[in-house]
């Protein structure tokens, strides 16, 4: 049985004004699904609960671990101007105490400035007395962990053009725009843990993640159709980074179940075997 293009074109708009249909319902869903990204539930203490199943997890923490990241880097300039994604510590912070390989301390900006409030109202007679803010209280971070991502995005609007050059006319540019719209987003994610007491990298991993996602509102609006819905047609994107920092995370934990210390004969930083000559 031969489809003709006309065809072809009904069931694309059929299917469009489908999804369209049940994008429309106003209901308000508490923990919905679609919402969500790979990190999911919360953390309390050791207690997790409604954590991915996907996430792996260590009997007993390993030490602690404060979360460094490069706000000057270019990827960092990516989540928080293009794509509005709040800080990539805020997410791991959950991922790792679900994990219970590591307890998590604070040493953001925002976090040490509440800390340091804290302790001026005490200095100044304003707390109550037995708050016990005085020095000696805070918590040393035993390991910092660095996130890096490399951004990657390809789509499908290459092939999508080709089949609708060659149904030709004004059904045929339908088909491309449609089919355009249909985006596979990618994100390789980087992890690197340090030793804060000797500077020692002790473990590194790498994460991906891919998601195709049909960008119903840039194909049947164009250009200017994307931009009146900005902050939803880049959730995507901050659900795959979510998927590979997870994925660069378990990859580490599966290393870190099985870690040796790198020794080196005479001592760590004590000259090295890599002689050079007189």
């Amino acid at each position: 049985m031969r489809v003709t293009p006309a065809q072809i074109l009904t069931l694309i708009i059929g299917t469009s004004a489908a999804l369209l249909t049940g994008c429309s319902s106003m209901d308000m869903k508490m923990g919905s699904a679609s919402a969500k990204t790979v990190a999911t539930g919360s953390a309390a203490g050791s207690a997790t609960s409604d954590a991915n199943s996907a996430l792996e997890k260590c009997t007993a923490p390993l030490g602690t671990v404060s979360l460094i990241e490069n706000e000057s880097s270019s990827w960092y300039s990516i989540i928080r101007d293009e794509y509005k994604l709040p800080p990539t510590a805020n997410l791991l912070r959950l991922i790792i105490q679900q994990s219970n390989c590591f307890v998590v301390v604070e040493r953001g900006a925002a976090g040490l400035r509440a800390m340091s409030r804290e302790r001026q109202l005490q200095q100044s007679g304003e707390l109550r007395k037995g708050s016990n803010f005085g020095k000696g209280k805070v918590v040393s971070s035993d390991y910092g962990l660095s996130p890096e991502i490399v951004f990657n995005e390809g789509n499908a609007a290459g092939a999508s053009a080709l089949f609708g050059a060659l149904i030709g006319g004004s059904q045929g540019n339908a088909v491309a725009k449609l089919g355009g719209s249909i985006k596979t987003r990618e994100a390789s994610t980087l992890l690197t843990l340090i030793d804060n007491r000797s500077s020692v990298q002790i473990a590194s991993a790498e994460g991906s993640a891919s998601k195709s996602d049909f960008d119903l509102f840039a194909g049947l609006a164009g250009a200017s159709g994307r931009g009146s819905i900005g902050g939803y047609s880049n959730t995507p994107q901050g659900k795959v980074i979510a998927a590979a920092f997870m994925d660069a995370f378990n990859q580490m934990v599966r290393s870190l179940r099985n870690y040796k210390a790198q020794e080196v004969k005479g001592g760590l930083g004590k000259g090295g075997q890599l002689k050079v000559g007189a």
